[in-house]
């Protein structure tokens, strides 16, 4: 892969789990709103937003993390070797993000499955469902971003977020 190559390199695996996480928020706000739940409605508007914001982060550091070898190859090894290490390490935030919001994300379906209108409740709980796979996805993304090791704190974090979608994605299903 060329410097050009990988300047160009889009982050297929976040796009499609925030896509997924996007997709999930859009459906928890149009199933608030038909059932009369403004508040929850714009609470899923925000996430949804925040998602968005977290995938344009990505798409402009996961290219800079994979060129920093060339970007950085006039530089002394030690120091070169820390510059790549924080380009992995801040491309690996966005990925953290997603995961902190599609379990929040969850969270709200789970909510909305026991307070939407009968008729949308398993809308909410697909949501819900939906958030937590984002959020499980992200732990992979966000691991392998760090140079550090999987007792990393953030990769513990977007592991602990996966296990709080999970859980909320559970406790949605079983409102039906």
């Amino acid at each position: 892969m060329t410097s050009q190559d990988r300047s160009d390199a889009e982050p297929i695996g976040a796009t499609a789990l925030a896509a997924a996480g996007v997709a999930a928020a859009h459906a928890l706000a149009v199933v608030a709103r038909a059932s009369g739940e403004a508040a929850l409605a714009a609470q899923a508007e925000v996430l949804r937003l925040r998602l968005t914001g977290a995938a344009r982060i990505n798409a402009l550091r996961y290219p800079r993390a994979l060129a920093a070898q060339d970007t950085t190859a006039s530089l002394p090894e030690d120091r070169r070797d820390w510059e790549i290490g924080q380009a992995y390490a801040r491309a690996a935030e966005p990925p953290l993000e997603l995961a902190r919001i599609a379990a929040d994300i969850a969270e709200l379906g789970a909510e909305l499955a026991t307070q939407a209108d009968a008729g949308l409740r398993a809308d909410a709980v697909a949501a819900a469902q939906l958030a937590a796979g984002a959020a499980r996805g992200a732990v992979a993304l966000v691991a392998i971003n760090l140079t550090a090791g999987q007792e990393d704190g953030r990769v513990v974090e977007a592991r602990r977020c996966a296990e709080i979608a999970d859980h909320a994605a559970s406790r949605a299903l079983a409102a039906l």
